[in-house]
């Protein structure tokens, strides 16, 4: 049963706010992803930094700060007036959170340890909790003073996407009818220096599919949905947008490559499409996984050349916004959202910024070039990908929900 995702808070390398977030992305805007210092040792690398101040967080009972909880409050902050009007609608016990990360408050963690190993003590301010798993939702419901579900996700690159796959199945369920939803992460040293261990990280910006790529780029961000049963009036879309299907697999192959066939891959996808009830042929558009190391891009070309042996029109939004882990799969399903959304006046599709040097080695896609357009024929259906260490795949389809009174209207076609 389709999930309406009837309002939505972001930020990202990009920008802060829907409205910012979609000038850069669907102009190509690369200027988020900075070369910085400080995150690796002795080694400049090109990150995806959230720009701008963040919200001041509120003074709250055992929920020590983070920069994570910055970033999720600033994206809470965008659609606070929807979420108070659900609680009003639905009452606090019947509003759920369910939130993906990997980094929670790992940042500030660290920084406490590395002052206990110069100094012998731990600073006043460290508290254990700041690293909790759970603590993005716990803050958020703590927060907002909602009683229902509230938990996290963490199965890695695909946390953010699981967490809109859960949230559907608490409506579908009747748990709740409302669900705040998405992903949460932020930059630290322990991943960009995991990531350089496994020598993943490339120092100039990301190239995916490109026979020049040399690895990913680290990012950080916040997308927060609300998520319904029934569709709430948004000024930010003419049509509701839902949460179509999804699908998820796991092929555990390897504990970092992913199955190079992509038969995890393929299934993911499959079954979001068997879940939306649609053919892959009625899919107008295709947000790759797209990390640019060797082993994805090779897996994820055989993966969607299975599925869509026809083509569809495709593109990584990593050289944007940088990989931005546990929050990846929620961003990325933002930019679906926002590419059917009055966001985006001009129907563009997020373009692949590349330097258009295609692998010969890998199966060739239809990525999007700068000016593409998506089909203003309704209704228009757009998947994103996510795929994570331990062969942890999720797909999820978004699209527009036509009411009796729609049609079909004829339009741009790309």
């Amino acid at each position: 049963m389709a999930a309406y995702l009837s309002a939505l808070g972001l930020n990202c390398a990009l920008g802060q706010g829907k409205q910012a977030v979609a000038t850069a992305l669907f102009t190509g805007d690369t200027r988020g992803m900075q070369e910085q210092n400080g995150w690796v040792a002795e080694q400049a690398l090109t990150v995806g930094a959230v720009p701008g101040l963040l919200p001041d967080l509120p003074a709250l009972p055992d929920l020590p700060p983070s920069r994570n909880n910055q970033l999720l409050l600033a994206a809470a902050l965008e659609i606070e007036a929807d979420i108070r009007a659900a609680i009003t609608q639905f009452g606090a016990a019947r509003i759920a959170v369910v939130l993906g990360t990997s980094t929670s408050g790992i940042a500030e963690a660290s920084q406490s340890i590395a002052a206990y190993l110069k100094q012998g003590e731990l600073p006043p301010h460290y508290d254990y909790a700041q690293q909790e798993l759970a603590a993005p939702a716990s803050f958020l419901s703590t927060w907002l003073e909602l009683s229902g579900p509230c938990y996290s996700i963490s199965t890695a690159c695909t946390s953010g996407a699981r967490a809109l796959l859960s949230a559907q199945r608490l409506l579908n369920l009747g748990v709740c009818d409302a669900v705040l939803c998405g992903g949460v992460d932020s930059l630290c040293r322990l991943t960009l220096n995991g990531f350089s261990a496994l020598e993943a990280i490339s120092a100039e910006r990301c190239n995916p599919f490109s026979v020049n790529r040399h690895g990913i780029n680290i990012g950080e961000g916040a997308a927060l949905f609300l998520m319904t049963r029934e569709p709430i009036s948004s000024n930010s879309a003419a049509t509701p947008i839902a949460l179509l299907g999804a699908g998820a697999s796991s092929d555990a192959h390897h504990i970092s490559a992913p199955q190079p066939a992509g038969i995890g891959a393929q299934t993911a996808m499959r079954k979001a499409l068997a879940a939306a009830g649609i053919s892959a042929h009625e899919v107008d558009y295709l947000n790759l996984h797209g990390t640019a190391t060797e082993h994805n891009d090779a897996m994820e070309s055989h993966a969607v050349q299975a599925i869509f042996p026809t083509g569809v029109p495709c593109s990584s939004s990593k050289p944007l916004t940088g990989h931005t882990l546990g929050a990846a799969g929620a961003l990325e399903a933002a930019f679906c959202w926002l590419s059917l959304s009055d966001h985006n006046p001009h129907n563009l599709l997020p373009a692949h910024i590349w330097d258009a040097q295609a692998d010969p080695a890998l199966p060739p896609l239809n990525l999007v070039q700068p000016g593409t357009r998506l089909s203003s024929t309704r209704p228009r259906r757009l998947m994103s990908n996510s795929f994570a260490f331990g062969g942890n795949n999720i797909s999820l389809l978004l699209g527009e929900e036509l009411g009796e009174e729609q049609g079909n209207a004829p339009g741009d076609t790309p």
